[in-house]
Parts: structure tokens; C-alpha cells; sequence
């Protein structure tokens, strides 16, 4: 029976979850979604500006709370470790619902790209920073990030999914943390900027750069030790001002899967 639980379970919470990050695209671009960053209940600005900061700050708790080695250690004593990954997809999916469904507009214009190239040209920049995020989950691993691996093995019958040896490819030569690189493009491309948004992109890059820089960072450190130090002075956090040396350990195989 936990064969077929496990296995329906990561399933569904991976379902949702696509579901959920399709959201957020609409979400943040404004576009084919009925409830986005810049509409929703009217509410006077100090009430908005509270309730959007609380939305914020539960989606940081959970996602760096849930991510940390020691919070897992203690989790699996309750939750079986093959669905552990999968509680954790359930519960971000949750609080992004949940900041969708009471997310305060803040309308406000900042600024607003009248030049209808220039809107093209900050909507594409946008679905480039979406792509960046998918396709950087794709060359760790994906359906392990995402806890699809970890329960399909249960429901196999088989064991713990193996550890990956820590290794790096492709865009992960040039950035460490791609898929934050690509959240931080997509959030900050846009034609049109609110005050409400303003407030979403810069609160979101704030977490960001806190959570890689001072949590995921330092669990790599201490996993991976010289390896991942040397890794760092290479290759730079986010933005791509220089390149590993060629002929690296870095070009080819697997990257270990990260969570921030």
C-alpha cells in the first residue's frame, strides 16, 4: 500500500506543481491568468504593503526551513524519506496558492515602456529568464528535485536514490545558481513596473541573495568541503562576469540537485 501511496502522491504533487509554476509566470508577466501581481481586492496601501510582506516572508520560511539538512533530518522521523521531497513540492505549493489568492495590488506605476518594441523586448527577456529556470532544473535533475524520483524508487521497491558525485555542466560552468539567475530575469522584465511588483521583485531578490549566499551555500560547503570551495572561486554566484578554466571537472556529468 505504500508502494502505490508513494507513488501517487510524488505524482500528484508534481502535477500541481507545474500547474503552480505556469501560474507564476502569469502571475508575475500580468498575462493569461485571472488574479496577478497588479490586480486583485482593492485595500488601502499600508494594509496591501503588510499583508504582501507576510505573504513573502511565509514562502521563505518554508521553502530555506524545509531545505535545510537539519529540518530533513528531523522531518524523516515523521514523514517516510521517499515522500519527504514531495511534502516538501505539497507545502511551497500551498503557500504560492496562498499568495496568489491574497496577494494586494499595489498599482502605482513605476515605470512603463510605451515603445511597443521595448515591450516585446522586456516580455521576451522575461520568457528567457522562465526557460533559464526550467531548463536549469533539467541539467541537474529535475524529477529528483522535485521529489518524482525519490517516490517512483519506493514504489519500485528499491532503495534511497543514490548520491550524485558533484560535478557540473553546461550553464552551471558559467553561473552557480542558473535557475535564480533565471527567477531574478524573469521577475525584473517587465514593460510596465507597479509599485506592487517593485515590491514582489525586490523582496524576492532580497531572499535570494540572503538564502544562496548565506544557507545553500554553506550547506554545499559543508557537504562537499574543498570541492565546492574551489568551485566558487572559478565560477561566479549569479551574474556571468568570468568562466572556469577549461578542462575543469566541470564539463560533463551531473550536478548535484540544490534547493534554496
Amino acid at each position: 500500500m505504500f508502494r502505490l501511496f508513494a507513488f501517487l502522491y510524488g505524482t500528484a504533487n508534481y502535477a500541481v506543481f507545474l500547474l503552480v509554476f505556469l501560474y507564476a509566470i502569469g502571475f508575475v508577466s500580468g498575462v493569461g491568468v485571472p488574479k496577478h501581481v497588479d490586480n486583485g481586492v482593492p485595500t488601502a496601501w499600508p494594509m496591501a504593503l503588510a499583508i504582501n510582506l507576510v505573504l513573502l516572508s511565509l514562502f521563505a520560511v518554508q521553502h530555506s526551513g524545509m531545505a535545510r539538512p537539519a529540518f530533513k533530518r528531523w522531518f524523516t522521523r515523521i514523514v517516510p524519506a521517499p515522500i519527504e521531497r514531495s511534502t516538501f513540492v505539497l507545502a511551497a505549493n500551498l503557500v504560492l496558492v496562498l499568495l496568489y489568492w491574497q496577494w494586494r495590488p499595489l498599482p502605482m506605476v513605476v515605470w512603463d515602456a510605451e515603445a511597443e518594441a521595448a515591450r516585446w523586448l522586456l516580455y521576451g527577456l522575461a520568457a528567457l529568464g522562465w526557460l533559464l529556470v526550467l531548463a536549469s532544473t533539467f541539467l541537474i535533475d529535475h524529477f529528483d528535485l522535485f521529489g518524482v524520483r525519490q517516490s517512483w524508487r519506493a514504489a519500485l521497491g528499491r532503495g534511497p536514490t543514490p548520491a550524485a558525485p558533484f560535478v557540473t555542466r553546461a550553464l552551471y560552468r558559467i553561473v552557480r545558481h542558473p535557475i535564480m539567475l533565471g527567477f531574478l530575469i524573469a521577475f525584473w522584465a517587465t514593460p510596465t513596473m507597479t509599485v506592487g511588483h517593485l515590491l514582489f521583485a525586490s523582496v524576492t531578490t532580497g531572499y535570494i541573495l540572503v538564502a544562496v549566499k548565506c544557507l545553500e551555500e554553506r550547506d554545499l560547503v559543508a557537504e562537499f568541503g574543498d570541492t565546492y570551495r574551489d568551485y566558487q572561486r572559478r565560477v561566479p554566484m549569479l551574474l556571468p562576469w568570468r568562466r572556469g578554466p577549461a578542462g575543469s571537472t566541470a564539463d560533463t556529468g551531473r550536478v548535484r540537485a540544490r534547493q534554496v
